[in-house]
């Protein structure tokens, strides 16, 4: 195998790499559609009630709200970083490769360091 084929090779590996970690970190995204709230807001009560009349008859909406309000004050949107964390590692490992990887999982291919 010449120098050609293996760099095409690796090209393919980096390439195959990079769209896994890119679809692993925004699978950690968080997921917005699973959330209740539609049910609150396709409700045709809500429009014709008043807006605490319309959170009585959603008690999972509002119990699920009074938490996110409470997490929110007691800092847990500061841990929610778990795709910060594994890019982070990424670059650690891919540092000894000469690469690099942004928030997203792209691959970032640094210039060889010349060797006098």
């Amino acid at each position: 195998m010449n120098s050609l084929e293996q760099a095409e090779g690796s090209q393919h590996d980096l390439k195959a790499f990079e769209r896994r970690l890119t679809e692993y970190v925004s699978c950690l995204q968080p997921a917005t559609g699973r959330w209740r709230t539609w049910n609150w807001l396709i409700d045709p009560d809500t429009q014709k009630v008043s807006f605490f009349s319309s959170l009585w008859n959603h008690p999972f909406f509002t119990i699920s709200c009074i938490t996110l309000i409470a997490l929110f004050f007691a800092g847990i949107h500061k841990r929610v970083v778990a795709p910060s964390i594994i890019a982070a590692r990424c670059r650690t490992v891919l540092a000894e490769y000469n690469m690099s990887c942004d928030d997203t999982g792209k691959l970032i291919l640094k210039p060889r360091p010349h060797i006098q």
